[in-house]
């Protein structure tokens, strides 16, 4: 029997979300050591850029694989390679922070495969809406399409523990409301490329996707069918 002064006060972070986490961290301090000349020689100046044009999203590449029905692997890989890549320190640092808190609170009610399969498939949809919806030559990078999946699960969580508690299940949406409303603001005051767009089609797919990983989910949704 484990006494209770031996047990750690802070319950430690699923697996895939550190792993997740380092990668991030990883090529960011990559990046910040090349930049400075500490790391990699004259040439690791240009990493980020090399970076960039290597594993961001590009919605005009997406435009040509679909019209030319090719699909090199070298840019398939691009709508799960971008969330790794930032536009600096300060866009890197505050995706970790929002990765790691979002993705322990999901990941100790989902597990790590649900939670990996929940970033994933977010980047890919975050990627997908930002291609085909808007037509910008601009490459899409950073981790927050995939975090807002992260919120996606987040808010389909709250919103089936609200409905166990008797409570308004429109509640569960306020935290994207708000984000999304300071993303609205931020693009006013000092103008937008429209990555919330990103932002959105990963929320969404998130979301979706908790109906059926989220423990018990399938078999709720196989009793609704058929009920039917």
């Amino acid at each position: 029997m484990t006494s209770p002064h031996n047990e750690n006060p802070v319950n430690p972070l699923p697996p895939v979300v550190v792993a997740l986490f380092l990668m991030m961290v990883g090529a960011e301090v990559a990046f910040a050591l090349g930049s400075r000349g500490i790391l990699g020689g004259p040439g690791a100046v240009g990493w980020r850029l090399a970076a960039i044009e290597r594993y961001a999203f590009s919605g005009e590449i997406m435009n040509w694989m679909l019209a030319t029905g090719q699909y090199p692997p070298e840019h398939l890989m691009r709508f799960v390679t971008y969330p790794f890549i930032h536009a600096g320190f300060t866009h890197a640092i505050i995706g970790c922070v929002m990765l790691l808190a979002l993705g322990k609170m999901v990941g100790e009610v989902m597990g790590n495969v649900a939670t990996l399969a929940i970033f994933v498939a977010s980047s890919i949809g975050g990627a997908l809406a930002y291609g085909l919806i808007l037509n910008s030559p601009v490459p899409l990078i950073g981790a927050f399409p995939p975090i807002y999946g992260l919120i996606g699960a987040f808010t389909y969580l709250l919103w089936v523990r609200l409905g166990q508690m008797g409570s308004q299940q429109v509640r569960a949406f306020s935290l994207i409301g708000m984000l999304m409303g300071l993303q609205l603001l931020f693009g006013l005051l000092f103008g937008s490329n429209n990555d919330w767009v990103a932002d959105l089609g990963g929320f969404c797919v998130g979301f979706v996707l908790s109906l059926f990983l989220v423990p018990g989910g399938w078999r709720k949704i196989l009793s609704l069918v058929r009920r039917d």
